[in-house]
This record gives C-alpha cells, structure tokens and sequence, in this order.
C-alpha cells in the first residue's frame, strides 16, 4: 500500500508522516509531497519518497500520485484558493486510480456558519461527486493556532480578544495527526465523517490562565468588543482583510461554533487529547 501525503512540508503534514512511521508503516510506502524542497530533503532523511508538487500544475499532481493506494489529502493553506486546488487533486486522484482519499476539514462542515467552512464544504462535495470512497476528518481548533500569541502576552501581560465567553475545544497538532495515521492503517474508515476536537472546551479567561503558567508571568484576558479588537489588530500592523478575519473566526467563537467537544479524536487515539497547558507549554 502506498500513501501519498500532501502538505507534507507543513506541520500538520510531517506530524502525520511521523506517526505513521511509528505505526510501522514502512517508509517506502509512504510518499511526502509539497512546495519546500528543503524540508522534502528533512523528509527523505526519514526514508521516504518525496515528491514537489504545485495544485495549480497537474502534470506534477499525476507523476506524484502514480501508483499511490491512498491519498491524504491535507487541506491547503491559501484561503481563498482551496477549492480549486482541492478538486485538481481529486481528479489527479482519479486519474491515478487512487483507491481512497481522507481529507482534513472543518468541524460541520456541511452546515457550519464558521468563516473556515465553505471551502472544506465545497470540497466535501467534489469528494462526493469524485466516486472514491473517502474519510472526512473534521479537525477542530489546533492549540497551535495560539504560537504566535505567547511572545506577544510573554511581552504585555494581556490576551487580547473578541470571542466574548465563547469556548474552544481545542487539541495539538499531533493528537490529529495521530487520529489520521490511525484512520490510514487502519479498515472500517470508508465513508466515515469524524467529528474531532479536544476533550475540554475552554474560555478567554481559562486560556490566559494556562498561558500565565508557559509564561511565567500573570496574563489577564481582555474582553473587547469586535470594533475595538479590529483597531487593536491593525493598529499592531495587520492589513484590514487579515485582521477582519482574526475578528471574525472571534465572532464565531462568540457564537459557540468551535466548543463542541464530540470525544471522537480521543477514542480514534485511545488516549485523552493534549490539555490545553500541556500543549501550549510544547509550543513554547
């Protein structure tokens, strides 16, 4: 059996690489594809096939994905461009003979109001129209997501936000990509929606908390109101399109639309998901 992993440069990607290796998947059944041809060469030192593909260039879809079993198709990361190269994977997958695809969505994508869904949804659809039995695993909130926060409270003492006293379920990377190694080894996946997050769903307050212990010094939350946390954000620098982003996935926090916590990621792994602590002190 042969896995075809895309997004393999990025950090979802090689985590997956990484726990199907500790699975005992033979490293020559496993080929790394992506852009970054640097770190494809920390990926051949692993011992498996890499490959440089572009979504918007099918001949190098097809030269990857030949002869390939599965395919773990990680979701892009341009915003906005999703879709398109989505659906040339799948028909690369198709074309190919790809016998099945597990794809990373979004929690609902189907029905969900959050800012992230009609992508992954649209490409929901494409995997339903492309006659190949597929895996959905829709990853909630990754801890990770907060990396970039801690120099800034470890600076200031303040977690700044507009998520009211919404919750978050959120998990580490790695307890997703462990669910996905787990789903690519393993039968009785096809045609399986999984709903994944953490265990504990937690709020601003519980977050600055945990960030307060990472950082060795008191972090307060402050609650602020979506027009004074847009002109917090570009008042740092961020242009208007990133920061009324920022401020809307906040909206959809507020909203409750990332606090579902279904129990399914820790049953996939057999263990508890990362405690929000415990992953954001990895990241530190």
């Amino acid at each position: 059996m042969t896995i075809v992993v895309t997004g393999a440069t990025g950090s979802l990607g090689r985590l997956i690489i990484e726990h199907l290796l500790t699975r005992g998947t033979d490293p020559e059944q496993i080929v790394a594809v992506g852009r970054n041809t640097s770190k494809l060469a920390e990926l051949e030192a692993l011992g498996v096939s890499t490959a440089v593909i572009d979504y918007a260039d099918r001949a190098s879809l097809d030269s990857a994905f030949a002869g390939a079993d599965t395919l773990m198709l990680v979701s892009g990361s341009e915003v906005g461009r999703r879709v398109e190269q989505h659906a040339n994977a799948i028909d690369a997958a198709k074309a190919a003979g790809v016998a099945r695809i597990v794809y990373t969505s979004t929690p609902q994508a189907d029905t969900s109001a959050l800012i992230l869904a009609p992508e992954h949804r649209a490409t929901e659809e494409l995997l339903q129209a492309s006659g190949i039995p597929f895996t959905l695993l829709r990853n909630g909130w990754y801890t990770e997501n907060y990396e970039s926060t801690i120099p800034q409270v470890r600076s200031t003492g303040v977690y700044l936000a507009s998520a009211g006293n919404g919750r978050i379920a959120s998990a580490s990377r790695t307890d997703y990509a462990e669910a996905a190694a787990i789903v690519l080894t393993t039968d009785g996946h096809d045609g399986a929606v999984y709903e994944l997050s953490g265990d504990v769903a937690w709020d601003g307050h519980e977050l600055a908390s945990a960030l307060s212990d990472v950082v060795g010094r008191e972090v307060v939350f402050a609650s602020v109101s979506p027009e004074e946390h847009s002109a917090a954000l570009t008042g740092a620098g961020l242009d208007a399109q990133t920061a009324g982003f920022l401020v809307a996935l906040d909206g959809n926090t507020r909203d409750g639309l990332l606090e579902t916590t279904t129990g399914e990621l820790a049953r996939l792994i057999g263990r508890p998901t990362t405690p929000l602590r415990e992953g954001l002190a990895a990241i530190a």
